[in-house]
Formats: structure tokens, C-alpha cells, sequence
């Protein structure tokens, strides 16, 4: 097989082997509907209970504070619609950022046409929130902030901690909310330390399965339930657990906090050679991503260039690569996130995301800088004419 170099990882990551190993055994052997009361049904509950006691580990929470899902999207609309739709009478006032995934916004759009005031944070040339706007905006008719943890297509981490401290400042019962889908396995979160109500996760982000997502939701915060029927998970999420996932969403979450100190070395490293190559050969390139952002993302842009174009090319050469979110590349629309930034529609334009994982190589990264140098003098715009 040829080689590839497969640096898409915020949309995806290769399951580790041990964990399509463990999948591929549970299918055969480990089959019975966790809801049925003889010993097949027994045993498929007792594995969904102990990924359930892994991933409430990787957290610092207790194991009834996790819920499985079907991914990060159901997750995150389970997180806000279902808080809000459980809470009516806390507020009609909700606040977010203008930087979150479709997951969130469409949401946020939703609950607008259903009656609430929703404000939508600005956010710096660096991606991150200003927190006197959050205690600006904040009024007694608030009732949820939701915030993305980090960003998924330039990497910006946001202030969690400080956003947590003006709403026990303010001192009203407000829910905060953190899409954790491109953090959860690559932060630290520390739940006991840190204010957080609700967090969302999803498993294909750090080598599990696709088709599987968790919450936590914390002790004595009510949430309505979106899908209903069976009553399972504890009456929040009906309908046969995906046993085979969640098995491997727990595998994913033990092996990879195990490494994640290792990890998180390895990433940044190869980041911060990709970033000084491309800084020193390549004349058109312009990093987009924040200086102390994830080291697991890398946004640039490179001038004169359609980013589709050179993803294409790329990937011709097996090297994978993406233009922004996995969950809106296809809709053709300039990145709502770079906008918000302040980035200009000529970088936008130009701009690919690169993102990394424990499996990619310093060899990987030089082959990408060479490929790019060999492709951009084929495909650059000339402005104001035909490439």
C-alpha cells in the first residue's frame, strides 16, 4: 500500500489497532441488547458500565454523571436544547460565541426561534472570548453559556476557567456548558477543579469509533431527554446502546490518557516544525492559528492560492489535509470562524487546516512542506487575471 500522510485529524482519527481488535470481539462474542436480563444481556451491560467508569475516570466525575450518545452533535443538542427545554423558567437569555460548530449555532438558532434572547460573542484576532463582554452581557434573565473549549479549526483555546469565575462572581445559577469535542483527550479536564455543568465528548476524535459520544452532566443539573422510547441510559437517551462502540470509545479513552503527556510533547513538537519549515521556505504561507493554541491543530494560509485546490492536489500525492470543519467543508461557504476573527477574505480563502496526532512523523511533516513548495507554483491565482 502507498504511504500516506494523514493529517485530517480534527475530523477523524485512525481507531488504534487495539481498539478495532476489541470492537471485532465484542461483535462476535458480546452481542446480547444490554437490556435483556439473561446473562448475555448481563454481560453487554457490564461492559458499557465499565467504559462508563473509564471515561468518568479520564474526567474526575462519578460514574452516573456520563451519559453515551451517538457522537459530539447529539451530545452538544442534548446539552443545550435539553438543559433549556428542563429549565424554562431559569431565563430566556442565553449566550454563545461566534465561533462555535454548527453543532452549537444551529442549536442556539433553534431555541432564538423558540422564544429566548440569544447574544453571540465576539471574539479576538486570536480567537478567544473577551471576558468583560461575557460579565457585560450577563443579566438576570441568563441561563446557560455554552463555549467551545477548543476551537476546531484554528485551535484557539479558550479561558474556561476565567468564563467560570465571572459566573461565580455574578453569583446567579447559570449552566456553563463546554463543547469538549476537540479538548476531551488532549486537556486536561479536571471536572472537581474546574466549574464546568456540562461537557461533551466524542470518541472518533482520539482513535475510538465513530457513532459514539458522551455528556457529562453534573449531580443535580436537569436535563430533559431529546429522543425517547426505551428509557435507556437512565432514562436520558432512549435506544439500544451501541454496545460495540461504547466498549471502544472506552478503550480509545484508557489508552489515550495514559499517553496524553506524551502525546501532547509529540504534537507540538511536529506543529512547531511544521510552523518553522513552512515560516522559512515557503514565502506565501500565513499561520492563522493563535500562538499558544492546541498543538494538535494548525490553521495557514497561503496566498494567492484556493484552498480546494491545493487540498485536491495534495491529496493526489496521498496526503490529507482539510479546508476547515469536517461538518461544513462541503457547503462551499467562507469559515464562519476565520470571519469572526477578523481575518481577511483573501486568507480565508486560502486557508487549510492541518491537524496532527501521535501517529503522524517529523517525516511526515517534511514531505508535506515539500509537496506544498512543488504545488503552489502551479496553482497560484494571478490577481486580477486567470491562474
Amino acid at each position: 500500500m502507498e504511504r500516506e500522510i494523514y493529517l485530517d485529524n480534527s475530523a477523524t482519527t485512525r481507531p488504534y489497532d487495539e481498539v478495532v481488535d476489541f470492537i471485532d470481539d465484542i461483535n462476535r462474542n458480546f452481542y446480547g441488547n444490554p437490556s435483556s436480563l439473561h446473562t448475555k444481556g448481563i454481560q453487554a451491560e457490564k461492559l458499557i458500565r465499565n467504559s462508563r467508569d473509564i471515561i468518568a475516570r479520564t474526567l474526575g466525575a462519578a460514574r452516573d454523571e456520563i451519559y453515551f450518545t451517538s457522537g459530539g452533535t447529539e451530545a452538544n443538542n442534548l446539552a443545550i436544547a435539553g438543559y433549556l427545554y428542563a429549565n424554562p423558567r431559569k431565563g430566556k437569555h442565553i449566550i454563545t460565541t461566534k465561533t462555535e460548530h454548527p453543532s452549537v449555532l444551529e442549536v442556539f438558532k433553534h431555541m432564538s426561534d423558540q422564544g429566548y434572547n440569544v447574544d453571540y460573542l465576539d471574539v479576538d484576532s486570536k480567537g478567544s472570548v473577551c471576558i468583560d463582554d461575557i460579565e457585560r452581557l450577563v443579566n438576570e434573565d441568563t441561563s446557560l453559556i455554552s463555549i467551545i473549549g477548543v476551537n476546531n479549526e484554528t485551535g484557539a483555546i479558550q479561558p474556561i476557567d476565567e468564563i467560570a469565575a465571572v459566573i461565580n462572581k455574578i453569583g446567579k445559577d447559570i449552566i456553563l456548558h463546554v463543547d469538549g469535542v476537540q479538548a476531551y483527550g488532549k486537556l486536561n479536564i479536571i471536572l472537581q477543579n474546574q466549574r464546568i455543568d456540562i461537557l461533551t465528548m466524542s470518541s472518533h476524535k482520539i482513535h475510538g469509533p465513530k457513532g459514539v459520544g458522551a455528556i457529562y452532566i453534573k449531580k443535580g443539573t436537569k436535563v430533559k431527554p431529546l429522543v425517547l422510547g426505551g428509557g435507556q441510559e437512565r432514562l436520558l437517551r432512549s435506544g439500544t446502546e451501541n454496545v460495540p462502540g461504547i466498549c471502544g470509545f472506552g478503550m480509545a479513552a484508557d489508552i489515550t490518557y495514559k499517553r496524553i503527556d506524551s502525546n501532547g510533547k509529540h504534537c507540538s513538537c511536529i506543529k512547531n516544525m511544521f510552523i518553522e519549515r513552512l515560516k522559512n521556505e515557503v514565502d506565501s504561507a500565513t499561520v492563522i492559528s493563535p500562538e499558544n493554541s492546541s498543538p494538535y491543530i494548525l490553521n495557514v494560509s497561503f496566498a494567492d492560492i484556493r484552498a480546494e485546490v491545493l487540498l485536491h492536489h495534495l491529496e493526489a500525492r496521498n496526503i490529507f489535509v482539510s479546508t476547515g470543519s469536517a461538518c461544513s467543508s462541503r457547503r462551499q461557504v467562507h469559515s464562519h470562524v476565520l470571519k469572526a476573527m477578523g481575518v481577511k477574505p483573501e486568507l480565508i480563502e486560502g486557508a487549510i487546516r492541518f491537524s496532527f496526532s501521535s501517529f503522524n512523523t517529523k517525516e511526515d511533516i517534511i514531505e508535506t512542506v515539500e509537496a506544498i513548495k512543488d504545488i503552489l507554483p502551479k496553482i497560484r491565482i494571478r490577481r486580477g487575471g486567470r491562474r
